[in-house]
């Protein structure tokens, strides 16, 4: 099974390249963040034909999350109790045996900043909505945009980066206390050399010279990493005409 999560920044923009990327790489299942589309002008349809279920929770121009699979897509949550937040930045749902989330965590703008207090918060809020599904289901997926480097491997340049918004302690360690509820990196399973990226920043050719960040993550219950084949950063998509900022993320498991 390929499990997948890119946030595209615009699905009304990107959809072809949805399309292009699901005829290659062929993902059983794709977490898509920033789809920025209301839910009535979802392209539900162009979906479906690519041969995939799908379910999404859209808002107009910011946000908006989606899920694609190619077995149906059940028990869909959209709401985190105890989060009254309108913005559209999560979906859960069952996919075969899996229990995935998808998540488009706040940027969060500055440290200090009244947007990084919100997002500390909601993080704190999803994990412990997060802490409950995994008790429920150890065979749990978290994958999205974290807008969180994990370590200073994952930077480009840390010191350029210290202590900045996506770098500073008080994040990490947010992620670090949801990767403490039993969930594993999968990326860095397979390889544990910095260097490897999956956002880079449209200005200063921030692609082509590799001044990146890896904020796109594929998070594992530890039940499924007997199962763990491999683990990868999809960087041909970000090569593309007007393409997303980010690339994909993958897992690759074995079968049960």
């Amino acid at each position: 099974m390929r499990i997948a999560t890119w946030n595209v920044n615009s699905l009304n923009v990107r959809l072809p390249h949805v399309e292009l990327w699901c005829a290659s790489a062929q993902p059983d299942v794709l977490a898509l963040q920033e789809t920025k589309l209301e839910d009535a002008k979802f392209p539900r349809a162009a979906i479906e034909a690519l041969g995939y279920h799908v379910a999404f929770s859209g808002q107009k121009t910011y946000n908006g999350v989606a899920l694609m699979a190619r077995q149906p897509i059940l028990d869909v949550v959209t709401d985190i109790p105890g989060l009254d937040d309108p913005q559209r930045r999560v979906l859960v749902a069952t996919v075969g045996e899996l229990r995935v989330a998808n998540l488009y965590v706040v940027n969060g703008q500055a440290v200090g900043s009244e947007k990084y207090a919100y997002k500390l918060d909601w993080l704190a809020k999803v994990s412990a909505f997060l802490a409950g599904e995994l008790r429920n289901d150890p065979r749990l997926v978290v994958m999205g945009d974290f807008n969180i480097a994990p370590d200073d491997r994952d930077v480009h340049d840390p010191v350029a980066w210290h202590e900045q918004i996506l770098c500073s302690t008080p994040e990490r360690e947010a992620l670090r206390r949801l990767l403490d509820l039993g969930l594993l990196d999968s990326f860095r399973l397979f390889d544990a050399d910095p260097g490897h990226y999956s956002w880079w920043d449209y200005r200063q050719a921030g692609f082509r010279r590799n001044l990146g960040l890896r904020i796109d993550l594929v998070l594992a219950g530890e039940r499924l990493k007997a199962r763990a084949r491999a683990a990868t950063i999809d960087r041909i998509p970000r090569a593309w005409e007007r393409p997303s900022d980010h690339a994909p993320a993958l897992l690759e498991l074995a079968d049960d």
